[in-house]
């Protein structure tokens, strides 16, 4: 496959092409083991969450020749090398917006080279992704929300709050403001409305008040010291709950430097479109703003849109989606002690039933 670069649109990055890598980065598609990025292949370094219930989710809609399956998140491509190994006539489009994930995921997915298309692109984009590759609707849509296992273990890029590092949070390097930006220009008014909003923090205003103290004397630029801000304007009841202290601070950062439930809404809405009947969608995500969204979307499709009353239901207003899962779906006992990152995922999925009807 040849690279084909695209403009970039205004905002975090414009979609284009590129081969899988050349060299093979070993590693089967169920046989990864955690850790860290110290050396290890992408097939060492990232253990797909909930792969085995993804798998069968997608299954029905992928087992014939042909079929077009879309990973929206591809990360170290744990869960696409799955679906390829998986569904051996299945085509795979994968999409990222940090081009590291995109070259390691390559060398990951190198043996299945010939059916695999990566792709440089926020997965809002995903319209324009398959306009451009001529593919009219796929058969299989996956997303894994949230942070990769590489951008977590990479200290530099900012995502972890358990050890010192430059304030980044950006899943693509090369656009926008940092976490660090946002923490030294914007107004107090708009960051607690930011930790309120994406990190449903209840203490907003005392952090912020602190943030807006500390920034004064020395402008903020690495993780330490936001989250000893953070810990030092808490009261002693809140550092009891929940976890460390500055969880919910550089979760509400992450989503605000990345728009990621802005692209989200969008790009749900624009993945069931893109399905064709009996196609299905299966999403991942890792806290409740993510969930509920993803559940609104997939409820609402599952839905009649008929007026009240009516004694015939007609078939513009019958359901287009059918609910594949009972409520969020959650991971076993088993595999969140095998794999801890696992333990907050939320899993729900759909089936298209029907064309949307045009009038």
């Amino acid at each position: 496959m040849t690279t084909e670069e695209q403009p970039a649109r205004e905002g975090p990055v414009g979609p284009s092409e590129t081969a899988v890598g050349q060299d093979s980065a070993g590693g089967g598609p169920f046989s990864d083991s955690p850790g860290d990025s110290s050396g290890r292949s992408p097939g060492e370094r990232h253990r797909p969450v909930m792969l085995r219930r993804c798998l069968d989710l997608l299954a029905p809609a992928l087992a014939e020749p042909g079929a077009t399956v879309v990973d929206c998140t591809l990360g170290l491509g744990g869960h696409s090398e799955a679906l390829l190994s998986t569904f051996p006539a299945a085509r795979l489009i994968a999409l990222d917006r940090d081009r590291e994930a995109l070259r390691l995921a390559g060398q990951r997915l190198a043996p299945y080279a010939d059916r695999a298309t990566l792709v440089h692109a926020v997965y809002d984009e995903l319209p324009d992704v398959l306009g451009r590759l001529g593919v009219p609707r796929v058969q299989g849509v996956l997303f894994d929300l949230g942070v990769s296992s590489m951008q977590l273990d990479e200290a530099e890029r900012g995502f972890a709050y358990a050890q010192d590092a430059p304030l980044d949070m950006r899943m693509d390097q090369t656009h926008g403001p940092s976490a660090a930006d946002v923490l030294n220009t914007y107004p107090p008014g708009e960051l607690v409305r930011v930790l309120r909003a994406y990190g449903e923090e209840k203490q907003a205003r005392r952090i912020v008040e602190a943030v807006v103290r500390e920034r004064e004397r020395e402008p903020f630029s690495n993780s330490a010291r936001l989250v000893e801000v953070i810990r030092d304007a808490l009261p002693q009841a809140a550092k009891r709950t929940g976890g460390n202290p500055a969880k919910r601070t550089f979760q509400a950062l992450r989503i605000e430097v990345n728009g990621e439930l802005d692209v989200l809404e969008r790009a749900v809405p624009a993945a069931v479109d893109a399905l064709a009947v009996g196609g299905r969608i299966a999403v991942l995500s890792y806290h409740s703003l993510e969930d509920r969204l993803v559940k609104r979307v997939l409820t609402a499709g599952a839905g009649s849109t008929a007026p009240p009353g009516l004694p015939v239901v007609p078939e513009q207003y019958q359901p287009r989606l059918k609910l594949l899962t009972r409520g969020a779906e959650l991971p076993t006992e088993d595999e969140i002690a095998e794999n801890r990152r696992a333990a907050p995922a939320r899993l729900r999925g759909a089936e298209r039933i029907r064309e949307a009807h045009t009038s």
